[in-house]
């Protein structure tokens, strides 16, 4: 392999345990995909909590500092598991990283023997809500004008479920 292809090559990623050390990280993902982004401080106060748990993509092929590619957030309780946010950095998107960390929650969640996942979801964002279709996560509910846009317009969050027993 020649140098220029060395370093024209695509990122890969490898999925890993989120730690309180990759919060900076993964607010500055966070910042770049919500319009009301939590900060390392919000997410760390979640991880802290002995219910919640997280997986980050981290890049494997780095030639110095690995580059972070997205992350997810979940809490488990009760039996059931909610999906809090998951993130993807723009730069990254459509290389499945989504799926990947998607696929390490719901693995955990079953691990730990919970019997459904929930989200919410911007009835706009079809790249999510075809993501979690194509995971089986059905519509189970909606709620009106939850989320609102730079202009005012309001749309609704889509509930969605996924049957894990």
């Amino acid at each position: 392999m020649s140098l220029t292809d060395y370093f024209a090559r695509k990122p890969q990623f490898e999925i890993f345990p989120l730690e309180t050390s990759d919060l900076g990280q993964a607010a500055a993902i966070h910042r770049l995909g919500f319009k009301r982004c939590w900060s390392d401080g919000e997410l760390h106060a979640l991880l802290a909590q002995s219910t919640v748990f997280g997986f980050i993509a981290r890049q494997s092929n780095a030639v110095s500092r690995p580059l972070t590619g997205g992350f997810v957030l979940f809490r488990i309780a009760g039996g059931e598991a909610e999906i809090l946010t998951i993130c993807v950095d723009p730069r990254f998107s459509r290389l499945g990283l989504g799926w990947r960390l998607m696929r390490a929650a719901i693995r955990e969640t079953r691990d730990q023997a919970a019997e459904a996942m929930f989200l919410e979801v911007d009835e706009t964002n079809l790249a999510a809500v075809g993501l979690y279709r194509k995971l089986a996560f059905a519509k189970v509910g909606e709620r009106q004008a939850y989320y609102q846009d730079e202009s005012g317009k309001r749309t609704s969050a889509l509930v969605m479920r996924l049957d894990l027993g």
